[in-house]
C-alpha cells in the first residue's frame, strides 16, 4: 500500500492569570493545545486518524510530565511560568504506527498555529478509510474512489483465501530479488485502473493492492505464500 502524507495543525493559545508564580518577573499562565488535521482545501478537521496523542513536556510538571490524551481534538490544558520545547508522539488507529511532533511552547502571541507534514506508511484499509476524511488516497486519481459495494467485492477476497493484510505483510517481508519479480508481475498484469507509482529517486515501488485485478492477487499471494510462511 502506498504510503499517504498529510498535514497535522496544532493550536496553541496562552493568558496571564490571577495567580502567584513563585518567580519574580514571569507571570503565571493558563496555556491549551488542540491537534487537527487540515483538509484538501486546509480546513480543520478532527485527528480521528489517531487514537493517542501524548504529551511529554518539561521535568518541572512532575507527575504530570507525561499525558496521554485519548479523544480528538487531544486538548491538553496547563499553567506555568516557562517556555520550553516538547515532544508529542501521535498514535495512529489500526496500528498505523507512531509520529512524534516537535513543539515550541512560547508566549509570544496569545494564539498561533503550527503546521507538521505527516506520513502514514503502509496504512491498512480501516485507517486508508480514515485517512479519506481529509483528502483523497493513492489509487483514488481521476475522481475515482471505492464505492461500499466495490469495498465489499474486494473484502471477500479473504473468503476466497487471500488475507489483504497478510498479502501486505508477505510482500513486505520478500527478499530484493523476489521484490523485482513481483514488480515485474505487477507491470505485466495490472489492470488500467490500477495504482502503481515507480519513484526511481529514492528507490521505491508503490502500489495499491486493493486497486490490483483479483487475478494478479491471486498470483501475488501463492508467490510470496511459497517464500515466506505466514503466521496465524
Amino acid at each position: 500500500m502506498p504510503d499517504v502524507k498529510r498535514v497535522v495543525k496544532i493550536v496553541t493559545e496562552q493568558k496571564v492569570i490571577d495567580k502567584p508564580s513563585g518567580v519574580e518577573g514571569f507571570p503565571l499562565r493558563r496555556w491549551s493545545m488542540e491537534l487537527f488535521m487540515l483538509s484538501e482545501t486546509g480546513d480543520e478537521i478532527p485527528a480521528s486518524v489517531y487514537s493517542k496523542a501524548t504529551y511529554h513536556l518539561h521535568e518541572s510538571f512532575g507527575k504530570r510530565a507525561t499525558q496521554a490524551i485519548t479523544s480528538p481534538p487531544f486538548r491538553i490544558q496547563e499553567e506555568g511560568w516557562g517556555e520550553f520545547d516538547m515532544q508529542i508522539v501521535l498514535t495512529a488507529i489500526e496500528k498505523g504506527g507512531e509520529t512524534t511532533l516537535s513543539h515550541d511552547l512560547n508566549f509570544n502571541d496569545v494564539r498561533y498555529e503550527t503546521r507538521h507534514n505527516v506520513t502514514f506508511k503502509n496504512p491498512k484499509p480501516a485507517l486508508l478509510e480514515k485517512l479519506r476524511e481529509s483528502g483523497p488516497v493513492p489509487g483514488d486519481e481521476n475522481g475515482k474512489k471505492r464505492t461500499g459495494e466495490e469495498s465489499a467485492k474486494k473484502k471477500k477476497r479473504v473468503d476466497k483465501g487471500i488475507d489483504m493484510d497478510q498479502l501486505a505483510e508477505n510482500l513486505q517481508r520478500l527478499q530484493e530479488d523476489d521484490l523485482l519479480q513481483v514488480v515485474q508481475m505487477v507491470h505485466d498484469h495490472k489492470s488500467p485502473d490500477s495504482y502503481t507509482k515507480n519513484d526511481v529517486d529514492a528507490g521505491e515501488f508503490h502500489v495499491d493492492l486493493y486497486t490490483l485485478p483479483d487475478s494478479l492477487i491471486k498470483m501475488l499471494w501463492d508467490f510470496s505464500a511459497e517464500r515466506v510462511p505466514t503466521h496465524k
